[in-house]
């Protein structure tokens, strides 16, 4: 066998499918030449550009012909199995992880699509998927948050050189900003006070590092639901047509460019369409920004309720920020609208607002002809479009004010002095095996935010991010935490959460090191101790749905016999010895004896009241987004390996 693992993750997102390729050392060929700083580290993930390679459109699109999405993934699967070594492909994992086209379809649509992806997978690759619920699922919001937040750190090393991250305060993480179309995600780690003001909030996450050591961080994670930039526009252009009743059919518009004119859905107006006729209402651009500011600004429902504080917007609850320690980065729109356009020519410059604004207001003040005269002649380069061009004052607004407004970021320029006007350089040097946040055009990012698509040439992707949880969850555990579960994985910050069902495992089991192997560095392997997956086929966790069903009719029928029935019944029962040749196993009715309580013993009845009174104590857990770290893998499976970050290859 190799000395490479590999992973294979799909991202299947609105506008198509994304598929990434990661390889990284197995634990015992890692550890023969690593220092006692490479021990400390996490797994290094190595990858290439030619390993990306996106497909559109999105597999929510075959909503109505499930049966072809196979079809669809074919050229995405072959890719795939052309890059990893074909004698480690039944030893690789695969991961489709839908977000947010598949989660706006109905269950039964959900279903059919994910079942077909994974059949096909089965049926036409060797890749290991052994439970199709663990690899082929509908992530939410918050996980997509999590994994996002896990890249950005271990990219900007945060995780393996904490000393070279110290932003005071015993804080030396970042937090991590995305927005889509249709959502936006926040993820950091509260300051120490917070922390544990809201610790019921928080979610724990476990990697391990190469020595086969803990690493926890306790972090929070939420989505704003319709606060990504296209939700956000639909919700501004419906409150300009309520303001007018709907009764003009040119609407103006501040957030367009002066003369543009739109439908009401932001796109070109046609010949003979109802909006040229006059038949539709249309928006016309004044280019005015500071109204479109004002105009956006109502967007974040900043006066929404706020049940649970303290709360940014929209009456969703988050632990108080401290922008002392508390610096973010911000990936996707965050990175499109601040520097797509208006810093193209300064990739590498920090994001200051007295500046930002400064641009989007000359750009957007601009009649259109000059916009589309300055696009044509690649006047903010060859990525941005007539598309674009239309779209940005809005986005920009939208930013400024989720940025300031709504998240509260301070103005840098304005609020306070920016700590960099270019993106400053860690003291450390990257290996010549690797790029990592400490090597060439790295930053300490010392300002409350910044605006990131890459660091040192590799994309902040949250697939990264559940590769390195999934790579770090196959280091054996070191000798002296094999007594504990220390399972990778994250989930409610409380106490023994790893028992139960709301722990969700990395995807993979850890495994002992090659058994020829002979190296200073190797621990013992381990035993199976760990709990089963919850999930799988075989555990003896899981409870079939005619046996729930059958208990939940055994209890109704129990309560229903009143209780002068309920002691005559059971006082038979104790009456009644068993055969004595043959033990009987405990019938339906012992069996809710015994879980719910009897009158013989008090504690039992005390229990039962409390858990009748708690419907959560009947919920199932949600088995979309569980994931295994115990998954059966073979002795050769992919074992992680590396320190550092993430290599990139040209």
């Amino acid at each position: 066998m190799g000395k490479w693992s590999y992973g294979v993750i799909l991202d299947a997102g609105s506008s198509g499918t994304r598929l990434h390729v990661y390889k990284w050392l197995k634990p015992d060929k890692a550890r023969a030449k690593a220092n006692a700083k490479d021990l400390r580290s996490l797994p290094r993930l190595e990858t290439r550009k030619d390993w990306t390679v996106k497909k559109k459109p999105g597999i929510s699109t075959f909503n109505d012909k499930p049966e072809e999405v196979g079809g669809y993934l074919e050229e995405l699967f072959s890719h795939a199995l052309n890059i990893v070594e074909k004698d480690e492909v039944a030893n690789t994992p695969i991961f489709l992880l839908a977000t947010a086209g598949m989660r706006l379809l109905q269950p039964y649509e959900q279903s059919a699509i994910l079942k077909e992806v994974c059949a096909y997978a089965q049926s036409h690759t060797n890749f290991h998927l052994p439970d199709c619920d663990i690899h082929i699922q509908i992530i939410p919001g918050e996980t997509e948050g999590l994994y996002g937040w896990i890249a950005a750190n271990y990219l900007l090393q945060s995780f393996d050189e904490p000393e070279h991250h110290d932003h005071g305060k015993d804080h030396h993480t970042y937090g991590f900003l995305d927005m889509g179309g249709a959502s936006a995600q926040i993820a950091f780690a509260p300051n120490t006070t917070e922390a544990e003001k809201h610790a019921n909030d928080l979610t724990l996450l476990r990697l391990r590092t190469m020595d086969g050591l803990p690493q926890e961080y306790r972090v929070f994670v939420t989505t704003w639901l319709e606060f990504g930039v296209n939700k956000a526009r639909e919700r501004y252009v419906n409150k300009l047509l309520d303001y007018t009743e709907h009764k003009l059919a040119e609407v103006p518009d501040p957030c367009l460019p002066q003369g543009l004119n739109v439908t009401t859905q932001g796109k070109p107006i046609t010949e003979g369409s109802e909006e040229w006729l006059g038949r539709k209402p249309h928006l016309l651009g004044t280019g005015i920004f500071s109204e479109c500011l004002h105009a956006t600004y109502p967007l974040l429902e900043k006066d929404a309720p706020c049940p649970d504080k303290p709360c940014l917007v929209h009456g969703v609850h988050t632990p108080a920020l401290d922008f002392d320690v508390n610096h973010f980065v911000g990936v996707s729109e965050y990175w499109h609208t601040t520097h797509q356009v208006f810093e193209m020519a300064h990739t590498d410059r920090g994001y200051d607002f007295k500046s930002y604004q400064a641009m989007v207001d000359q750009f957007c003040s601009q009649p259109w002809g000059a916009i589309q005269s300055g696009q044509v002649g690649k006047q903010w380069g060859k990525k941005v479009d007539e598309e674009t061009a239309r779209e940005v004052c809005f986005k920009a607004s939208w930013l400024i004010n989720m940025l300031h407004e709504g998240i509260g970021v301070p103005r840098v320029g304005i609020e306070q002095s920016s700590h960099n006007t270019t993106l400053k350089h860690s003291k450390s040097k990257g290996d010549k095996h690797g790029l990592s946040a400490s090597s060439k055009s790295t930053t300490d990012y010392v300002d409350p935010f910044q605006a990131v698509d890459k660091i040192d040439g590799v994309e902040v992707s949250w697939t990264l991010g559940k590769m390195i949880l999934y790579a770090s969850s196959q280091v054996p555990p070191a000798p002296k935490a094999m007594t504990d579960p220390y399972l990778v994985g994250f989930g409610p910050n409380k106490l023994n959460v790893e028992t139960t069902p709301d722990w969700h495992p990395a995807g993979g089991s850890s495994l002992p090191s090659h058994p020829s192997s002979s190296t200073n560095h190797t621990t013992s392997p381990l035993p199976p101790k760990d709990r089963p997956d919850p999930l799988s086929t075989d555990s003896p966790r899981r409870i079939p749905g005619l046996l729930l069903f059958a208990l939940i009719l055994l209890l109704a029928t129990y309560l229903l016999l009143g209780r002068t029935r309920r002691s005559s019944l059971l006082a038979k029962l104790r009456r009644a010895p068993p055969p004595p040749t043959k033990r009987h196993r405990a019938g339906p009715l012992k069996l809710v004896t015994q879980v719910f309580g009897s009158h013989r013993d008090p504690r039992y009845e005390r229990v039962a009241a409390t858990d009748l009174d708690d419907p959560a104590a009947f919920e199932l857990g949600d088995v979309e987004e569980a994931y295994s770290d115990e998954s059966p893998v073979s002795a050769s499976a992919m074992r992680p390996s590396i320190f550092g970050g993430v290599m990139i290859e040209y």
